[in-house]
Parts: structure tokens; sequence; C-alpha cells
């Protein structure tokens, strides 16, 4: 059997898409396997669970034996929890199965490269368990107040989900502008200022 190489993608939520990912990946493939059969697999998933529609077909085709190596973006991309990263890094090397990292350098078919996966996937872990800590506290910090958060209309209040408070404080950590983060979670401008106030995001 002719084997592949999966490239996954994944963002978090439908109100964003894989377009920055893209040029990364295909800058990759051009560089290191331009004769090689690729087959692409997206998620728009959050990377809390590893059951997601995008992945549960990769897995598929790995079980089935047609899956060479995993390129993605970014290891975060995977997924942000350290049980299933770690999972996922014991799997692969036993079904000979390698794994490219694009933006953090990472070659899993090196010591180093698996070395470094599982410390990245203990940053993200923790990354994921401080962010949603400050969301908490931004929540709770605003009930105190009296204040409700949203609201795209005058007199129209949009409530937003763990998930979309989540992306719009990781958008902004990654220094993405304010109307970028609005466009990409489907909010006002003003609802993405309300949400950084409210967690003290600077």
């Amino acid at each position: 059997m002719n084997k592949q190489i999966a490239v996954y993608c994944r963002v978090s939520s439908k109100t964003q898409d894989t377009a920055s990912q893209k040029p990364d990946l295909e800058r990759w493939i051009n560089a290191f396997a331009p004769n090689a059969p690729v087959k692409w697999y997206e998620d728009q998933f959050s990377g809390r669970t590893m059951d997601r529609p995008g992945w549960s077909r990769l897995m598929q085709d790995i079980d089935a034996g047609r899956i060479d190596r995993i390129v993605v973006w970014r290891l975060d991309r995977l997924g942000r929890t350290a049980r299933g990263l770690t999972a996922l890094f014991d799997e692969l090397p036993r079904r000979g199965i390698g794994l490219v990292s694009v933006k953090d350098g990472l070659d899993f078919d090196t010591a180093a490269g698996r070395l470094m996966a599982n410390v990245l996937a203990s940053v993200a872990q923790y990354e994921t368990e401080i962010r949603a800590e400050r969301v908490r506290a931004g929540q709770q910090k605003a009930r105190k107040r009296g204040k409700t958060w949203g609201g795209s209309e005058p007199g129209r209040l949009l409530f937003l989900s763990s998930d979309q408070v989540e992306t719009i404080l990781h958008l902004h950590d990654q220094g993405k502008p304010k109307a970028a983060i609005a466009r990409a979670c489907g909010v006002s401008r003003p609802t993405v200022y309300r949400i950084l106030c409210q967690n003290d995001a600077p």
C-alpha cells in the first residue's frame, strides 16, 4: 500500500478558519515531500478533546495502515491536554508513524524531537488551565459588579461561551488586532474590549 502524509489543521471554533496555517504547511510539503501523496484533515473544534470529526477520520486511516507521517502547523493543533497528547506520542512510534510540527521545528524521528514534544504538551496543558482560570476569575468579578458582557447592538446582550472567551484571550495573547479577533470570533469590537477588560488582559 502506498502510504500518505496526513496534514492536520485545527481551529477552536466554527467562526475561525485554517487559512493562516496552510501556507506554512504547503511550504513544508513542497520542500520535504514534493512527490509524496498527501491527504488533508481539518477540524473546527476545541482542542480539549481528541474526539473530533477530522481527527477521527485521520485515526481511521492510521488504523487502516494508510498513514506514514502526520504534519501539523503547531503541536497544540493536535490538542491541548497533556493526557491526550502524551498518549498519542506513545502510540505513534509503536505504529511506525512520524510526526512533524512545522512552527515548533519538531520532528518525531529524533530523540530530541520526542522529548520536546512531551515538554510542549505539558506547556499547552498549563496554558489552557491558566486561561480557564482567567476566564472564571473575570466572569466572577463581572458578576460581583452586577455586569453582563457582550452586546453587539444597543439593548441586545450577547452571552459568550467559555470557548469563545478562551479564543478571544488566546488571540489577544498572540498579539492579534482587536478587529481581527472580533471577526474571527463573530463578535463586535466592544465585546472583545469588554472581555479583555473583565479578564485583566493588557
